[in-house]
C-alpha cells in the first residue's frame, strides 16, 4: 500500500491520505506486577470483541492503581478513541470507545490508541480500520514469527480514502445506526435466553399441570426421587430404558471428497440446537455407506456431542434428501421410544442434566462422555402429554430466539454490504448531506 498509483480513482471530492499524516498513535503500560483488583480500568486485547466493541465486565476486569495512572505520560483513553490490538493471536483487532464507563480509563502495553488530529471523523476512521480492506492491509504489516505483532511504524504509507468531513460523518452515522440495531437485537436475544433459563428451572423440575399451572409443593403432591423432589405423577428412569438405541459415530477416519453430498458430522458441527452442514466435512460414498450402517439418522433423533466439547444437543428435524448424513465418533445418536418419550422434552432435560453431570462428576478435565454413562443417566419422566406441553412452551421461546438470531444475521449482512459500498464511495451519501444542510 505504499503508492497511490496502486489504487483506482476515488469519487469526486475524495482523496487518498497517509494515516501517519494525521493521527496520534500511542501505547500504554502497567505497573510492575501487572494488574490489580481495583482502581483505574486498564484495557487490553482481551477487552476488544470481534465486532469492534469494548467488553469490560466483572469477569474480565483489570485495573491499575490510581497513583500509577496519574503518572502515566500516555495511554489514557478518551471517548471515541480507536483501540488496536498490537500483538498476540488477535493482532489487528480494532474497537472504538463509544462511552467512558469510568471517569478515567487506561490501556496496557498490548494496545495502541489511534486518534485523528484534524482530518478524520473518529467513527468513520474506526469503520475504515474495521473493514476488510484495512484488516487485510494490517495483517500484511504484522511482523515477527515467535511473537507476531504491529510496531508503531505500521501506520507509515498506510493509505486510506478521505471523503469531505460531512460525508464521513454521514457514513459513520449510517453504519452506527445498523450497529445499534444489532446491539438492540442482541439484548432481546439475551432477555429471551434468561426467560428460557428460568422457565427450564421450573418446568423441568416441577412440570406443568393440566390447567397450565407450574406445580409447587403447596398446591400439588411431590415425592422423593434419585433426582430430588419431583411431582407425584412423574417417574425417574434411566435413559437406556426409554431409548431404542444409543450409539455413536464411526471409529477411524474417512477420505474427504469435496461436494460429494455425503456429510461426516463432528462435534464442532452441532450448536444452537442444529446441525450446521455449511462447513462440515464431505466424504466418499464408500466411506459414507460403511459409516452409515452404524448411524442411520432419522427425524426426531437426538444428537449429542460426547467428546471434546461435551453436551451440545440437537433434535433432528426434516432431513433434506441432499443431506446424506453420518457422524464421527465425537457425536452420539439417541433414538427414543416415541410411545413414552417426546424427543424435544428429553433433549431439554439432557441439556440440563449433562451440564450438571460434567460440573459435578467429571470436572473440566473430562473430555469424553461414555455411552454406558449416557445409558445409565437418570431422567425425570412426566406422562407423555405433559412432556409435550413442556416441550411446546420451551419450543416457542426457542423459535423466538431463532427469529431474532436470523434478524441479527440479516443486519450483519446489511452492515457488511453497506461498508463495502459506503467506504469505497461506490454508493455516495453526499446528497443526504446536502438535504440536511438545506
Amino acid at each position: 500500500m505504499g503508492d497511490e498509483r496502486e489504487f483506482k480513482d476515488l469519487p469526486e471530492g475524495w482523496r487518498w491520505v497517509r494515516l501517519e499524516e494525521d493521527v496520534i498513535l500511542m501505547s500504554g503500560s502497567r505497573p510492575k506486577g501487572g494488574a490489580v483488583e481495583e482502581g483505574i480500568p486498564s484495557l487490553g486485547g482481551e477487552h476488544i470483541s470481534e465486532d469492534g466493541r469494548i467488553i469490560f465486565t466483572k469477569q474480565n476486569a483489570k485495573y491499575i492503581p490510581d497513583k500509577f495512572f496519574k503518572l502515566m505520560p500516555k495511554g489514557k483513553a478518551e471517548v471515541n478513541d480507536i483501540l488496536i490490538n498490537k500483538d498476540g493471536a488477535n493482532t489487528g483487532k480494532v474497537a472504538i470507545l463509544k462511552v467512558k464507563f469510568h471517569p478515567h480509563i487506561a490501556i496496557n502495553e498490548h494496545l495502541f490508541i489511534l486518534r485523528s488530529k484534524k482530518l478524520f471523523e473518529q467513527k468513520y476512521l474506526f469503520y475504515w480500520l474495521y473493514s476488510s480492506f484495512a484488516q487485510t492491509e494490517i495483517r500484511n504489516r504484522i511482523t515477527g514469527s515467535a511473537q507476531p505483532g504491529l510496531s508503531s511504524s505500521f501506520i507509515k504509507n498506510f493509505f486510506l480514502p478521505l471523503p469531505p468531513l460531512p460525508e464521513q460523518q454521514k457514513i459513520a452515522e449510517i453504519l452506527e445506526t445498523v450497529d445499534n440495531a444489532i446491539e438492540k437485537t442482541e439484548k432481546i436475544i439475551e432477555k429471551y435466553k434468561r426467560i428460557k433459563q428460568g422457565l427450564m428451572q421450573d418446568l423441568l423440575t416441577k412440570g406443568i399441570d393440566e390447567n397450565g399451572n407450574i406445580r409447587n409443593e403447596k398446591t400439588h403432591k411431590f415425592k422423593d426421587s434419585p433426582l430430588g423432589r419431583i411431582p407425584e405423577e412423574w417417574e425417574v428412569v434411566r435413559l437406556g430404558e426409554i431409548a431404542l438405541n444409543i450409539t455413536d459415530g464411526k471409529h477411524g477416519d474417512c477420505q474427504d471428497e469435496e461436494n460429494s453430498g455425503y456429510y461426516f458430522i463432528s462435534a464442532k458441527d452441532v450448536y444452537d440446537g442444529k446441525i450446521d452442514y455449511e462447513k462440515a466435512r464431505q466424504i466418499t460414498k464408500k466411506d459414507f455407506e460403511e459409516a452409515h450402517k452404524r448411524t442411520l439418522l432419522e427425524p426426531e433423533d437426538i444428537v449429542l456431542t460426547n467428546s471434546g466439547t461435551i453436551g451440545k444437543i440437537a433434535v433432528v428435524k426434516e432431513i433434506p434428501e441432499t443431506f446424506r448424513t453420518t457422524f464421527q465418533k465425537s457425536v452420539a445418536i439417541i433414538k427414543l421410544n416415541r410411545e413414552t418419550s417426546a424427543p424435544n422434552f428429553i433433549a431439554q432435560e439432557l441439556t440440563s442434566l449433562v451440564k450438571k453431570l460434567i460440573n459435578e462428576s467429571y470436572g473440566s478435565a473430562q473430555q469424553n462422555l461414555l455411552l454406558r454413562d449416557l445409558r445409565k443417566m437418570f431422567i425425570p419422566l412426566p406422562p407423555l402429554p405433559e412432556q409435550q406441553r413442556i416441550a411446546e412452551i420451551l419450543s416457542q421461546i426457542d423459535k423466538t430466539i431463532e427469529k431474532e438470531e436470523q434478524y441479527k444475521e440479516k443486519l450483519k449482512r446489511l452492515k457488511q454490504g453497506l461498508m463495502e459500498d459506503l467506504l469505497t464511495g461506490k454508493v455516495r451519501v453526499n446528497h443526504l448531506v446536502e438535504e440536511e444542510e438545506k
